[in-house]
């Protein structure tokens, strides 16, 4: 057992969690809504500390980071519980009611920190990504395995829904260097329905990353009938350019049916509803935008906004040519933006 932090007691040995963005009340026995957080007498526990339920070397272009080591792995982690595409991870402790996941259970035995350090040099990899379901709520695992990282000179990147609250980012800083975060939609309503949560904690997040150094980039997977009207890609590409920066890269990703949806449902994302969130970036004022799950599309690679230049040129995850001299276009002197080195 291990204990949580970022959390308060209250009276009647109930806790508030104060890690994300749901400040979920716990009572004595109960979890909160991760599933993966109870209250033990008074006590917040987590019960995923050093429980990995996955392990291994992505390329850094998979989270997706396309401005941030490009053409480098990173050792990629993951624990039970959260909401996530990958639904068999996330949803375990909501489909395997009253399932045992500290203790040995399902997962096995401890895995500590400096192991999953140990295991990312050993793969040569240049970061560890904290993914697959969200960071936030395996926070204290993280927190502990970014610390070792640093210090042997690893990176820490998050891929994330954005849910953080403004304690845990505060506790990010100085230990994470990028982030990609899930801009789901930008309609309340959406957040509501899809996904039991709500919009304005995630552009605060956003604004909170930006504004603390650690490099960001945004991804929207883009559902036909859910987010794609163009209205609403406007407003979120706005809040994009004039909150964040103009040179946020902004991934757009083409969706296929999982979970619930297998069933009936939303279809595959056209190509052309891609391209033309991607033209609703550009209008919009993004620099960097890119297509996502389409293997091949003209849109993956950076081309230097000055004079038109690839300086990255990318087919799928592989990096097929790195053109830069010291973080700007050798054409025409232009920096681009991003962790190069």
């Amino acid at each position: 057992m291990h204990e949580a932090i970022l959390y308060e007691k209250q009276d009647q040995g109930r806790v508030r969690c104060l890690l994300c963005a749901h400040g979920c009340l716990i009572k004595p026995g109960e979890r909160g809504i991760c599933q993966v957080r109870e209250n033990q007498e008074g006590t917040l526990y987590t019960l995923v500390w050093g429980k990995p339920i996955s392990g291994s070397v992505d390329p850094i272009e998979k989270k997706p980071l396309f401005h941030f080591l490009p053409g480098t792995t990173s050792y990629s982690i993951a624990t039970l519980g959260g909401f996530c595409q990958n639904w068999n991870i996330s949803q375990y402790p909501r489909r395997e009611k009253g399932a045992e996941i500290h203790g040995g259970g399902p997962l096995g035995e401890l895995v500590p920190p400096e192991h999953i350090v140990r295991q990312a040099r050993a793969a040569g990899c240049a970061s560890i990504s904290y993914t697959y379901t969200e960071p936030t709520i395996y926070f204290e695992y993280a927190h502990d395995c970014m610390k070792l990282a640093l210090a042997q000179g690893l990176k820490n990147v998050f891929v994330s829904n954005g849910y953080e609250s403004a304690q845990c980012v505060e506790a990010c800083q100085g230990l994470l260097h990028a982030a990609n975060v899930d801009l789901k939609s930008f309609r309340d309503a959406f957040y509501k329905s899809e996904c039991k949560a709500r919009l304005q904690p995630v552009l605060d997040t956003l604004k909170r990353l930006h504004a603390a150094g650690i490099w960001l980039e945004v991804t929207t997977l883009v559902i036909p009938g859910k987010n794609d009207d163009p209205a609403e890609l406007k407003e979120l590409t706005a809040f994009l350019v004039a909150e964040l920066s103009p040179e946020v890269p902004w991934h757009v990703s083409a969706y296929h049916p999982q979970y619930k949806y297998l069933d009936g449902g939303p279809d595959v994302t056209p190509v052309k509803t891609l391209e033309r969130a991607l033209a609703i970036g550009k209008e919009a004022g993004l620099v960097y935008v890119y297509a996502g799950n389409v293997p091949g599309h003209d849109s993956e690679s950076t081309a230097c906004p000055g004079c038109g230049r690839v300086v990255v040129g990318r087919s799928g995850y592989r990096i097929l040519g790195l053109d830069l001299k010291d973080g700007a276009c050798p054409g025409c002197g232009r920096p681009i933006p991003g962790v190069w080195a």
